[in-house]
């Protein structure tokens, strides 16, 4: 089977920005983006993305999960990035669309349709390192996706990183290709030596996220994460998650973790972590490496908490289970 995001469906929306106002959009082949050598975002990094998923219900229906939260995060990216600001209904009507065009190859569950918008600067003008754009390009990208995870696959193993960042802490909250980008080599290092599957960044002992993914520790009832704040990424899927577990009478608490009571509490039986995206929605964690020292979370297996919360989100998503807070858009 592919990769994960490697197949793309033949056409994509696109639209321009330029003279201050948007194109209409259009519908052209996925391989048919031109940009000038001197673009913005090839030099300056003037871009930002999303990552949402279609899902195919049992009566044949195509549903949309969150959509709305996305296009405003988005929306969000693109201001603190400078980058022109989207028409968030234009943008709406370009991945409703889009998916329209191409329903009949959404997946069945386990699988989905992931969608990605992306802005960036298309501007030529490679003196503008310390201005903006003046014009942008935004595209919707379609790829069929399976299972990310898959029940019995195994647990991660984090690296504990005291000493360095995601990226820029006032940069954390936008979802730009550049902090991707800035956490590669760590998470690269971390694999080779320590046959680590991610970096889970903690700068000066403040448990943050991975390169990818927003973290969660849970223990004895209770899910504690970092509060929101503009030093990391501010996930659909962790708001989603925190959102079912208040459901299911688990107390969320939103606040600083340090990488001592981390370690404290993973020690503990029963003790669970996991990553949140909207990939694997939540991957299970079952050994932190810290100073060379691996401690198990846990038993070192995925747990009961991780397993439950995994699964009603999904059964939301497949249209197993009732939608009570309005997350799915029908198209």
């Amino acid at each position: 089977m592919a990769a994960f995001g490697t197949v793309f469906m033949p056409e994509m929306a696109i639209s321009y920005y330029d003279d201050n106002t948007w194109s209409d959009s259009q519908v052209v082949a996925s391989d048919s983006l031109t940009l000038h050598p001197g673009a913005h975002v090839l030099h300056y990094a003037s871009t930002c993305f999303e990552g949402l998923k279609a899902f195919r219900h049992p009566d044949g229906s195509i549903k949309l999960f969150r959509m709305d939260k996305n296009i405003a995060r988005f929306a969000q990216s693109s201001r603190l990035l400078s980058l022109p600001e989207i028409d968030k209904a234009a943008t709406e009507k370009m991945i409703i669309d889009i998916v329209k065009r191409f329903a009949q190859d959404v997946p069945l569950p386990p699988g989905s349709m992931y969608i990605r918008p992306t802005h960036l600067g298309t501007e030529a003008a490679i003196g503008k390192a310390a201005a903006p754009s003046a014009s942008s390009c935004q595209y919707v990208l379609l790829s069929p996706v399976g299972e990310y995870f898959t029940s019995g696959a195994g647990t991660l193993r984090l690296l504990l990183d005291e000493t360095g960042m995601r990226c820029a802490p006032h940069n954390g909250m936008i979802k730009s290709g550049g902090n991707y980008a800035s956490a590669l080599r760590p998470i690269m290092q971390a694999r080779e030596e320590f046959q680590a599957d991610q970096v889970l960044f903690c700068p000066n002992g403040d448990v943050q996220e991975t390169g990818a993914a927003n973290f969660l520790l849970i223990d004895n009832g209770e899910i504690i994460t970092k509060a929101l704040d503009e030093s990391f990424l501010h996930g659909v899927t962790r708001d989603s998650i925190l959102t079912l577990a208040r459901d299911m009478g688990l107390k969320v608490s939103e606040r600083e973790l340090t990488v001592t009571e981390l370690l404290e509490r993973a020690a503990k039986p029963g003790c669970e972590a996991a990553l949140s995206g909207t990939a694997a929605v939540l991957a299970p964690v079952g050994t932190f490496i810290h100073n060379g020292v691996e401690h198990t979370v846990g038993n070192g297996e995925e747990g009961p908490v991780t397993q439950a919360l995994r699964k009603a989100m999904n059964d939301i998503q497949w249209g197993l289970a009732e939608d009570k807070h309005n997350w799915l858009v029908s198209i």
